[in-house]
């Protein structure tokens, strides 16, 4: 009797709060957790408003010009409603965090709707508005929470930084804000460290990591806007997130996606700060010699530093982009930016310094060249054959017009070698020429004539852009066809 009721607990408890939390975070179900713009980002805050942090986080976003999102714990809004007015006042959004921190799943339906109807009380007599986003404390949602409340718009993220301890500490917390460093992402900090689990004194680390971040975000014709803002940028634009992806697809990749994160973690990737388009490890390669100049060969059993595409990525560009052109640029400036990291992270680990080269396989026809990279041609057969298999299936599923594009570029997904010797990677100046090429955009206009000129340098560049990555033993890894 006591198991039968155990199992009966166990079912409900999945419908009601598993299940959806899963539903909501891997596909994205009724919640908008990462937006579609190249220069656009935007900063959301929990928990507050606090006295002592909500001023100066307001004085901070207003030096920079910065909009942001506030989910207010209703408790607090109640006892605050001068910081209110002043997020209204300064252009800022306001969403509901419930009227006390406390989780969904361990509250009734009834008890989650007066949470959110009595803070949205709170915040239409202090403004004369009602909220119309939501976020739930710790982003854990129940089934109501997707069925219901159609009233209200679901806004989670795509980067949360554990801001809350404060043993995290300033250098740790912005070096985690910077993987996220770019267009579209929703980022979640806290303004308040008087909830369940917070450090009462993490917001003064909070508050001095996202000034250098905003620095630098600024630096980089980056800014922050609203949620509102973001989801019309992202609608303007014609894709949702994961829009134009069969329910089916949906699956498959989130399937794909989960098994690459263990792949990641059993084979040891790692990651360089800053470069978040790849993982690499250190291995032996296995394939036959390879001439890389100057009197250098790579042979079997040599040690090489490895490179991985990170899938998720690799996806969101391949979901967005709607032509070859978008595609090139985005892996242009993926590269651009993750390259540096790279060499940086090499050149302090003498275990990798010792490698030879550094290899992948990919389906980049052309362009690698501008990056250090040396194109042989892999050799025909199974291995040729079965990864241009896996890569066709893998462009079927993570481009809403697959079928169509391998119609048309079929002759184009041919995998290729990609080597670069290790003394080119560790001596080259990838920073500079990053500089260089942010320098070069600066200078330029940013209206429509500057964008199709970027395109056709693009195109220029890399006519028929696609990318793939496998190990190198011969066993496809991680791939992601783009055109």
């Amino acid at each position: 009797m006591e198991t039968t009721l155990l199992i009966w607990l166990f079912y409900l408890s999945s419908f009601y709060a598993f299940i959806p939390g899963l539903i909501s975070r891997i596909f994205g179900f009724r919640a908008f957790r990462k937006g579609k713009s190249g220069t656009e980002l935007a900063l959301t805050f929990d928990d507050g408003p606090d006295p002592r942090y909500t001023a100066q986080l307001l004085d901070l976003l207003k030096r920079y010009g910065a909009k942001a999102t506030f989910f207010v714990v209703g408790s607090h809004a109640a006892q605050h409603p001068e910081l209110l007015r002043r997020m209204q006042a300064e252009g800022h959004a306001i969403g509901i965090h419930n009227y006390v921190h406390r989780t969904n799943w361990l509250m009734r339906p009834g008890s989650v709707r007066k949470q959110v109807n009595r803070t949205n009380e709170v915040i239409e007599r202090v403004t004369g508005q009602r909220a119309i986003y939501y976020r739930p404390p710790w982003g854990i949602v129940n089934l109501f929470d997707l069925v219901g409340r159609h009233e209200l718009k679901l806004v989670l993220w795509s980067g949360i930084f554990g801001d809350w301890r404060k043993r995290l500490g300033e250098e740790r917390l912005l070096k985690r804000l910077r993987r996220k460093m770019r267009g579209g992402e929703v980022l979640v900090l806290h303004d308040c460290g008087a909830t369940l689990g917070a450090n009462d004194k993490a917001p003064e680390n909070m508050l001095r990591a996202l000034e250098r971040f905003l620095e630098e975000a600024y630096a980089q014709g980056l800014s922050s806007v609203t949620i509102e803002r973001l989801m019309e940028t992202t609608k303007k634009a014609g894709v949702k997130e994961m829009g134009k992806i069969s329910p089916l697809k949906k699956g498959l990749v989130g399937a794909w996606l989960l098994y690459e994160r263990g792949f990641r973690f059993m084979f040891r990737l790692q990651e360089a700060e800053n470069a978040p388009l790849y993982h690499f490890r250190k291995t032996r390669y296995s394939g036959k010699t390879l001439d890389l100049g100057e009197g250098r060969l790579l042979n079997a059993g040599d040690a090489i530093v490895e490179l991985h595409f990170d899938n998720k990525m690799l996806f969101e560009f391949g979901s967005r982009s709607r032509s070859a052109v978008q595609l090139a640029i985005l892996m242009i400036r993926g590269t651009e930016q993750s390259f540096p990291g790279i060499a940086d992270h090499i050149r302090r680990d003498p275990d990798l310094r010792e490698a030879k080269a550094v290899y992948a396989v990919s389906m980049i026809n052309r362009g690698p060249e501008q990056f250090g990279f040396q194109v042989h041609d892999l050799p025909d057969g199974l291995f040729a054959r079965a990864t241009r298999l896996y890569l066709k299936l893998l462009l079927w599923a993570m481009h809403p017009s697959g079928s169509a594009r391998l119609q048309e570029q079929s002759e184009f997904l041919v995998p290729k070698i990609m080597v670069m010797p290790m003394e080119v990677m560790l001596t080259r100046d990838f920073k500079a020429d990053k500089r260089k090429n942010r320098r070069t955009a600066a200078r330029s206009e940013t209206g429509p004539a500057a964008v199709e000129r970027e395109s056709a340098a693009a195109a220029d560049a890399q006519p028929e852009p696609a990318a793939a990555a496998v190990r190198s033993d011969g066993t496809p890894a991680e791939a992601a066809a783009l055109r």
